[in-house]
């Protein structure tokens, strides 16, 4: 059969996967915290015919003569640049400045994302759309912080306040402490919520919800707090917007489009030719 038969179908498979991650990008255009992926192709092995040769007697070198088999998907490289800011006024949703992830629990696994669209639930646990629970570190009454990762709660039995004292308000400051506002008059810190990052957060693994997992590549999850190392600030009463930018997909959706209808014209006119085969037997 014709090589140029099976690379025209590897070139129908690759840009049908280039349609596949623009579309997906498209479609989260407005999803808080997405980041978008690009497609990265690559050839497949070569078929040797003539293999290079060094100058002999008195006779110059020859290059090899190889053919391409057709194309593969190298990459799907995950796009983390910021995205832009959407003012809520809403005091827990929460936005990243900068590189890092919030850490939320997913039943007994610990995951990352940059939505940081959070609510606290019927218990005071600050938690995401999903029920995730968003982890940070217990503040003490003399403001130390705990050195173990737990849920960030409005709860503040640990600060040893007056029998009777209630909580009025809260608010959470760019390095993630959550301040309570009591009926006493007091004010205290009452838990600050963690930070990872990554050495290579393009190997992390999307897991849905807009959240990633840890992979063999990305590196161990770096925790601790806003500001401090690598890791960005946190805003308040803002959300970071998907980071999609859609004059670049639909001229992704073309380039697709247009390589699809190419890599079939390849297969049309391979067919062709072996129907002109054919043909010579009558």
């Amino acid at each position: 059969m014709l090589r140029s038969l099976f690379a025209g179908i590897s070139g129908l498979r690759v840009n049908q996967t280039m349609l596949d991650v623009t579309g997906n990008n498209i479609a989260n255009a407005n999803t808080t915290g997405f980041k978008s992926s690009t497609t990265v192709f690559s050839d497949t092995l070569s078929q040797m015919l003539t293999a290079a040769s060094a100058e002999n007697a008195g006779r110059g070198g020859t290059n090899p003569i190889q053919i391409g088999l057709g194309v593969q998907v190298a990459a799907t490289n995950a796009n983390f640049g910021q995205g832009s800011a959407q003012v809520t006024n809403v005091p827990t949703d929460l936005m990243l400045s900068g590189d890092g992830f919030f850490v939320v629990r997913d039943g007994a696994e610990n995951v990352y994302t940059r939505a940081g669209a959070f609510t606290f639930d019927e218990q005071g646990s600050l938690v995401s759309p999903t029920g995730m629970r968003v982890q940070g570190y217990e503040i003490a009454a003399d403001g130390t912080r705990g050195a173990d990762l737990e849920d960030v709660t409005l709860d503040f039995t640990h600060l040893g306040l007056p029998a009777g004292t209630t909580l009025k308000s809260y608010n959470i400051g760019s390095d993630g402490k959550v301040r309570g506002v009591f009926s006493d008059g007091s004010q205290h810190d009452i838990a600050q919520i963690a930070v990872a990052d990554f050495v290579n957060p393009m190997g992390l693994e999307k897991v849905g919800d807009t959240a990633f997992r840890e992979s063999a590549n990305s590196g161990p999850a770096q925790v601790g707090i806003a500001g401090e190392g690598t890791r960005g600030q946190i805003r308040s009463g803002a959300l970071e917007m998907s980071n999609v930018d859609l004059s670049q997909e639909f001229t992704n959706l073309i380039l697709a489009q247009r390589g699809f209808q190419a890599s079939s014209r390849v297969i049309t006119t391979s067919d062709q030719v072996l129907e002109e085969l054919v043909n010579i037997k009558r």
